[in-house]
């Protein structure tokens, strides 16, 4: 299995939490990972990332309520979630490239930068 393969959404309450998990077999020290999500009628948009020197980044909708975090020896990479608010709702995709990507200086990197893309698990946020 060479494309990440998503777990852990579901439906939740306004202000609850979830952790959101991707097995890529692909993620080894030196692969960018992130999370995208999307909303039908919208375009996809990064939610979270983490580069291979551990640097993270995230827009200011999520900042301060997601995580990102990664257990290499494991090929896995999480989402924790806190405090969902309906606008939160989509599907969630994990992505992997299989070089750094530069974000300490660069800033958060593009969709084209991801070479590995996985079928992504549904979050539902109501109100």
């Amino acid at each position: 299995q060479v494309h990440p393969v998503e777990s852990g959404g579901g439906s939740v309450q306004a202000g609850g939490s979830l952790t959101l998990s991707c097995e890529a077999s692909v993620m080894t020290y030196t692969t960018c990972m992130a999370w995208f999500r999307q909303a039908p009628g919208k375009e996809r948009e990064g939610v979270a990332y983490i580069d291979s020197d551990d640097t993270t980044n995230y827009p200011d909708f999520v900042k301060g309520r997601f995580t990102i975090s990664r257990d290499i020896p494991k090929h896995t990479l999480y989402l924790l979630m806190d405090d969902l608010k309906p606008d939160d709702t989509a599907m969630y995709i994990c992505a992997a490239g299989l070089q750094g990507c530069g974000i300490q200086t660069l800033g958060p990197p593009g969709p084209a930068t991801f070479d590995y893309w996985g079928q992504g698990t549904q979050v539902t946020v109501s109100s």
